[in-house]
């Protein structure tokens, strides 16, 4: 990977956890103050912040092992034991961004959303786990490709042994 595609994946990265930050500190409280105008239960408005405010965490902790695992790539360690924790974590972030999708279908659910809505928020949350599952595909590529450069290593090394 070129350093210039490299730089402009951490420029878009840093653009989305600066802007993950603004909605976090600045939006959802706006968004707070309105629903309580509106007229909105406190439980009810408790709960869509913490599933917002959670949505974005997700984002922002996928950003962040993103930018750790392209900072591996420069370094050409990424084909190591270390970059697995990294994918794991966007695993679990992305998977932990399905189920915050789901439970916002399910709190929408009942009040005068109507029914279409509903159904396309649920499609976004299988559409988000789907995601997950590349993840995780992506995971045992990574696995293969760390056992043959291990591999690859081995023979190197009885090699030099043998000359």
């Amino acid at each position: 990977m070129g350093k210039l595609a490299v730089l402009a994946l951490q420029v878009v990265i840093a653009m989305v956890i600066a802007g993950s930050l603004f909605i976090q500190l600045w939006m959802v409280p706006l968004i707070s103050a309105d629903l309580e105008q509106s007229g909105v239960p406190t439980g009810l408005r408790i709960t869509f912040n913490a599933i917002v405010v959670f949505g974005i965490l997700t984002v922002q902790v996928s950003a962040v092992c993103l930018w750790k695992l392209l900072t591996m790539v420069r370094s050409g360690t990424v084909f190591s034991d270390g970059a697995f924790r990294y994918v794991d974590i966007i695993f679990g972030a992305i998977a932990a961004a399905s189920v915050l999708v789901f439970g916002l279908a399910v709190l929408l659910a009942p009040g005068e959303i109507a029914p279409g809505v509903i159904l396309l928020i649920c499609g976004a949350s299988l559409l988000i786990g789907g995601v997950a599952l590349i993840v995780l595909v992506l995971r045992v590529l990574l696995a293969q490709a760390v056992a043959r450069d291990a591999e690859a290593k081995n023979l190197r090394d009885e090699l030099d042994e043998v000359i």
